[in-house]
């Protein structure tokens, strides 16, 4: 599973003109929001937890950014901001936080949003061990305005410069996943495009994955500015699944807090898979009263919580977010004794995350096996759907097939 992603946020973003001159490129804001903290909520949908975003150009409004960033983000994410010495260029930047990369990471762009799935590069860097990276590329209809990619059998032969191909082609995404041993080819001050990356794909350690689907802007030129400002908002927006956790995700055998009392559903992971595939957010939100209760600790919820994102990572499908609630009025460690709206069948574990994510309320729903799971679900003025155990991929199937012909899904 991917832990860390560094986004490179130090570019003077001159072809911006005035938008750039007194505020960094990505905290630019589309809709409202700074388009780093949508970038950053994007990542984090796959279960990255740790970022580190490496600054230049105005870098004291990125370091106010990161330290406040996480409240917005309503999620337990690590973030930590490195300033480049001098404009070293991207690999320059890259290599002066080789102290801070771990085994293998994540590095984006700051400036531009793509919808791809991190675990595709995962699985395809994983099963070429004599590559450093892999890199997301999408196609598009003219390939002029951002130079070409060749690829050939999942390697990546050579890149070619703006202008030289027109019309459509493959294109660098800003999306790559790196082992560690990048930073073996970075230089103190170099051009991650167009110094290291050439090199590597002439040596064959390069890989590809084509996103041909994947929604794809940069917020660098005013026109492409704009567009963000019309469409990414929208194209964000999706309906959710929200998923009890004990008695749906996995067996309730009273208290599940540790990894070794955790049994998955029946083909749970695969039915998280099908809601990935079919478009939704996929939600979890479980009371958590064995802590009140001292069944066991906060560190034991965290523990497992990993567990099932590794395992359902490696499933090949992915949890976009959590909330559990590990207060009970009756609770015997007296800093979880108390009753709290985020208790189901209260809706307040919903509510923050509709509010927290462009979600289509209307054409969400909730899945769970007791009557406050449902009592929760109509709190929050969504449609709720009891499970009582059993195949959970054949009940969310079902459950869509039925949505669909009721004209529930959008």
């Amino acid at each position: 599973m991917i832990e860390q992603a560094i986004i490179l946020c130090g570019g003077m973003g001159t072809r911006l003109g005035a938008l750039s001159a007194s505020t960094p490129k990505p905290l630019l804001t589309v809709g409202g929001t700074p388009f780093l903290q949508i970038l950053m909520q994007e990542i984090a949908r796959c279960g990255v937890r740790k970022f580190l975003l490496l600054a230049g150009h105005l870098s004291e409004q990125i370091e106010a950014f990161a330290r406040t960033v996480a409240q917005h983000l309503r999620c337990d994410v690590d973030v930590k901001v490195l300033v480049e010495p001098y404009a070293a260029g991207t690999g320059g930047a890259l290599f002066h936080a080789k102290d801070h990369a771990m085994d293998a990471f994540l590095l984006v762009n700051g400036d531009s949003l793509f919808d791809f799935q991190p675990r595709k590069l995962s699985q395809l860097l994983a099963s070429h061990a004599d590559a450093i990276g892999a890199i997301g590329l999408r196609r598009v209809d003219d390939c002029a305005r951002f130079g070409s990619v060749v690829l050939a059998n999942d390697r990546i032969t050579h890149f070619e410069e703006k202008g030289l191909r027109i019309g459509p082609g493959l294109i660098n995404g800003g999306v790559y996943l790196f082992r560690r041993d990048i930073l073996d080819a970075l230089s103190p001050k170099c051009s991650l495009e167009l110094d290291v990356l050439p090199s590597l794909s002439a040596r064959g350690q390069l890989l590809g994955h084509a996103f041909d689907e994947g929604y794809f802007i940069d917020i660098g030129l005013p026109s492409s500015y704009d567009e963000a400002q019309q469409h990414l908002q929208h194209y964000r927006q999706r309906p959710a699944v929200f998923l009890d956790r004990d008695g749906v995700l996995n067996k309730d055998v009273g208290h599940v807090g540790t990894i070794d009392r955790f049994v998955w559903q029946d083909r749970a992971v695969d039915a998280i898979r099908l809601l990935n595939d079919a478009g939704y957010f996929v939600f979890v939100v479980t009371n958590q009263a064995g802590i009140a209760k001292g069944k066991y600790s906060l560190d034991d919820y965290w523990c497992l919580r990993d567990h099932i994102r590794s395992e359902v990572f490696e499933g090949d499908a992915q949890i976009d977010d959590e909330r559990f609630c590990p207060y009970h009025p009756d609770g015997h460690m007296s800093e979880w004794r108390r009753d709290s709206d985020w208790r189901k069948p209260a809706p307040g574990m919903l509510t923050d995350l509709l509010d927290s994510w462009p979600v289509k309320r209307d054409a969400s729903f909730l899945i769970g096996d007791q009557p406050t799971d449902l009592a929760a679900a109509s709190a929050a003025g969504i449609d709720g759907y009891r499970f009582d155990g059993g195949d959970l991929f054949e009940f969310v199937r079902d459950t869509l097939r039925v949505r669909a012909k009721n004209g529930l899904t959008s």
